[in-house]
């Protein structure tokens, strides 16, 4: 019987820690970032681009417009928005995982951000967590952060606490 009880606890604590732990989740996707991305984000989904009322999808690396009634990919933009700056104009993250089915929603909310051209990108930062190289060409180039750069967690002050998810800006 003790074999029993004994061998059910050791079950059950394994099981207890392995919920424990699935529960634990961290994203981090400061790599898949392109250099004109905003900085103080360690994940970002999506950037909403107020000026042209459209979204890069930063994990596949596209660019998400409307086009003829339905939103369209794209690892480029259309030659509608070729005077359109990736480096200069406002993009607010969006965590969300079709942004542009409410797109409503976003247009409104940051309407005030359009002509905004004050935001820093990684590529001008100096913050500790973009020290890296990058890769690729022009406006595919993306961050690769360098495994030997200790990022002191304690001194970050652009964690999820300091953030109001998506707004664009810190509190």
């Amino acid at each position: 019987m003790k074999k029993i009880i004994l061998t059910a606890a050791i079950f059950f604590s394994c099981l207890s820690v392995k919920i424990a732990s699935a529960q634990i989740s961290l994203s981090i996707n400061i790599g898949s970032q392109p250099e004109w991305g905003p900085t103080g984000y360690d994940r970002a989904d999506y950037y909403y681009m107020p000026d042209i009322d459209s979204y890069y999808d930063v994990n596949a690396h596209q660019y998400v417009y409307f086009n003829n009634n339905v939103w369209t990919r794209s690892s480029a933009l259309p030659a509608r928005y070729g005077n359109y700056d990736v480096y200069h104009s406002y993009k607010v993250v969006v965590n969300d995982r079709t942004p542009w089915v409410h797109n409503n929603v976003y247009r409104t909310k940051y309407a005030n951000y359009k002509g905004r051209r004050d935001q820093t990108i990684i590529r001008d930062t100096k913050e500790v967590k973009y020290r890296n190289h990058w890769t690729g060409r022009g406006n595919d180039r993306k961050v690769v952060v360098r495994k030997d750069v200790h990022v002191d967690k304690r001194n970050d002050h652009h964690d999820d606490h300091d953030r109001d998810h998506g707004n664009g800006h810190r509190n």
